[in-house]
């Protein structure tokens, strides 16, 4: 399956993609990073995406190497290149070369990666049927850090309560604070509905200001429904009415049992379905489809 990639702006492949052992994206995870879905050709919210890792390279203290608008070429060049219609495109900035310790000083020039592959499918009825998730206990990298809310490389934390997760038959882990406190999942946002309204964590907890977590809720705010934020816990998501996750690859994904107690009437709620259909809608609206 094709898949398109460049470095510092010049196209390359596959085999020739290669970064020096000394970047610091490498020995220290030292690196932001965005992820855009393309729909007929078209990101997704790119700019918003890249307004983000910008964000994100403040928060890490590294200078972002090219202009936005930059970057907006190099993505377009790189779905062209694949020839695929529906990309997952990545995009990361690292703080380039330096020496082996941890100082970040002497690194001075940002290395830039865009991959854009073929988005494939998704496991049947993720959409219908809905997810069974996993709580588990987590503490992220940037967690009471400057730079908590950043896109930041080092997912080990998310990737082990992923594992776990899976090994307990479940599809996402729902991360949970020191005290309990659900922040998010390991790719996602999360959201219950209790009562008809939809709640969700708050941004000041350090979680990922999730784009499609944005739209969402903008989604509800066209629908009517209303919304908060505010702190939940693994209780409120086994007596929620509804609950569902959202991230920019997977959209709105209705969450039906968590760690094996069933959510509701277990099967995807009215309030999420509308909320997955105005979600579309704003897709096509955006990207001309």
């Amino acid at each position: 399956m094709p898949i398109s990639i460049s470095i510092d702006g010049r196209a390359c492949t596959e085999a020739d993609a290669t970064v020096s052992v000394l970047d610091r994206g490498f020995l220290f995870g030292d690196s932001v990073f965005e992820v855009v879905r393309t729909y007929g050709g078209v990101p997704f919210a790119g700019r918003e995406h890249l307004e983000r890792l910008v964000r994100s390279c403040e928060g890490l203290g590294i200078v972002m190497p090219v202009s936005i608008e930059v970057l907006e070429r190099e993505i377009e060049d790189a779905i062209a290149r694949s020839g695929e219609p529906e990309c997952y495109v990545r995009v990361v900035i690292t703080r380039g070369r330096g020496p082996l310790n941890i100082d970040p000083t002497p690194a001075k020039h940002p290395l830039r990666v865009v991959i854009a592959a073929p988005l494939g499918a998704w496991p049947e009825g993720l959409h219908t049927r809905g997810v069974e998730v996993a709580t588990v206990r987590v503490e992220r990298a940037t967690d009471h850090t400057s730079a908590a809310g950043a896109k930041v490389s080092a997912y080990v934390a998310n990737m082990l309560a992923l594992t776990t997760a899976r090994e307990r038959g479940a599809y996402e882990a729902m991360m949970l604070g020191a005290g309990g406190e659900i922040s998010e999942g390991t790719t996602s946002n999360v959201f219950v509905v209790t009562g008809g309204e939809v709640r969700t964590p708050p941004l000041s907890m350090g979680i990922l200001g999730g784009i499609t977590r944005r739209y969402a809720l903008r989604a509800a705010d066209d629908l009517g429904v209303p919304w908060r934020e505010t702190i939940l816990f693994a209780r409120d998501l086994e007596r929620a009415d509804e609950a569902f996750l959202t991230s920019s690859l997977r959209e709105v994904v209705p969450i039906v049992g968590v760690d094996g107690v069933r959510i509701g009437e277990g099967r995807p709620g009215p309030i999420t379905t509308r909320l997955l259909a105005r979600y579309r809608e704003l897709v096509r609206a955006h990207c001309g489809g």
